[in-house]
């Protein structure tokens, strides 16, 4: 599973060939979640909300970019790291 990003001790990854809804891994220490990359919503898990909030702020910018990069994963091609 390729990690996209990596700050403030959270990851970021995507998995090739992932099932849909189009999303995106958080890992921060032992929480996990998945959010959808459509409207940032949370698919399942739970992060701090303080680092719920960081991940949301990193990621409004580079929603198109995380969409481009969920599309090269089902294509099993090396997503860019953003």
């Amino acid at each position: 599973m390729p990690t996209i990003a990596e700050f403030d001790g959270i990851k970021v990854l995507m998995y090739y060939r992932d099932h849909e809804p189009a999303h995106f891994h958080v890992e921060y220490g032992e929480a996990e979640a998945l959010v959808r990359i459509a409207d940032l919503g949370l698919i399942d898990g739970e992060v701090p909300s303080r680092i719920m909030r960081r991940v949301l702020d990193w990621a409004r910018p580079r929603q198109a970019a995380l969409a481009l990069n969920w599309l090269k994963c089902r294509g099993h091609v090396a997503p860019d790291r953003l």
